[in-house]
Formats: C-alpha cells, sequence, structure tokens
C-alpha cells in the first residue's frame, strides 16, 4: 500500500490561489489589523499552505502592500534614505516622497490610499498599524534618541499633511511649487523633527 504524502509549497493547478489569498488578507487586515493579522491566519481563511502566501507574497508588508495598494515601500526604501550624509536626511525624505508622487500611477493609487484611510473604518487601523511597523519603527530605529518614536511620529505626520494639501486637496499654494522648493522648505523642517 503506497501513501500519498501532501507537498507543502505551492499546489499545482490552483491558479486562482492568489485570488483567495488577496481576499482572505483583506478580511484578516480589516478585522484584526496589520499587527493582528498573521499569515497563517490568512492562509487558513484562504485554504492554502502558509508557504504559498509567502511564495506569492513574500512577507507580511508585502502582502499588506498588494491589498491597499500602497504605492510607496518604507519598509524597504527608508532606510536607503537614512544613509548617507546626516545633514541632507530631511530634504531626502521629502524629495522622495514628492518624486514619488509626480509620477501619474503612484499619485492615482497613493491618493486613493489616502481618502481610503481617512474615510475608512475598516482600513484606517490596518494603514496605521502599517505605517507605524514599517515607516515609524523604522525610522525610531534608526535614530538615536530618547523620543525617536515622538521625532518619527512628526515626520509621518508633516509629510502625511503636504500629501493631503498637495494632491487631495490641491491647495494651490502648495500644489503649484515645484518639487525643488518644497524640499528646501519643508526639508529644514524633517530634518530638526529628526535630529534637533
Amino acid at each position: 500500500m503506497t501513501t500519498t504524502r501532501r507537498r507543502r509549497g505551492r499546489p499545482k493547478g490552483e491558479s486562482g490561489s492568489r485570488d483567495l489569498i488577496v481576499t482572505a488578507a483583506e478580511h484578516e487586515f480589516g478585522e484584526h489589523g496589520y499587527d493582528g493579522a498573521t499569515i497563517r491566519a490568512i492562509a487558513g481563511r484562504a485554504g492554502v499552505d502558509s508557504a504559498l502566501v509567502h511564495h506569492y507574497f513574500g512577507t507580511k508588508a508585502d502582502l499588506f502592500a498588494e491589498v491597499i495598494g500602497i504605492p510607496l515601500r518604507p519598509d524597504i526604501d527608508v532606510p536607503a534614505i537614512l544613509e548617507g550624509p546626516r545633514d541632507e536626511v530631511g530634504e531626502r525624505v521629502v524629495r522622495y516622497v514628492l518624486e514619488a508622487f509626480e509620477r501619474p500611477e503612484v499619485r492615482r493609487r497613493g491618493v486613493t490610499m489616502i481618502r481610503v484611510a481617512i474615510g475608512s473604518k475598516v482600513m484606517s487601523p490596518p494603514l496605521v498599524g502599517f505605517l507605524s511597523r514599517e515607516l515609524i519603527g523604522r525610522i525610531t530605529a534608526r535614530l538615536d534618541a530618547p523620543d525617536a518614536t515622538q521625532r518619527a511620529a512628526l515626520v509621518a505626520s508633516q509629510m502625511a499633511g503636504l500629501l493631503v494639501t498637495r494632491y487631495v486637496v490641491k491647495l494651490p499654494a502648495i500644489a503649484d511649487l515645484p518639487v525643488d522648493e518644497i524640499v528646501a522648505r519643508v526639508g529644514p523642517t524633517i530634518q530638526r523633527y529628526l535630529f534637533d
């Protein structure tokens, strides 16, 4: 008698598994937030093995970015931004975000994400969790200051306000400024939040 062992990982012939995982992740993130949702729970809800979730999406941050359509990846980009000359970090942060949002495909998804985060009781907590861990947490880890979390949160609040006024509300005094001018004006504020 031969026994067939179930292979872990990517099952053959399950082309719809990726969509099932995304749908399951939407529910898990919506119900439990970013921190409360787990790859194991998402896999269980989708009826697949956890290895398949990792196969398609890699990490929880990657899966969340897919679900919510995040056009920027602070978990990947922030470490690179914080490298280099310390006295230019503030300007690099502002330039990175604005240059990304100047690209139409990023702006479209980014504005949608901001509107959803502001107006949705379901999606706001997962987004806040993601930004707290993947953006604020990463900045905090790189700062050598007792109030690093507050400094990182101030950076996030400044950048969120800038994105809302420039790309969502489109306040003319901000929306019409060239990126270089905003970098020159806002960069020093970000620099002060981080290091002064």
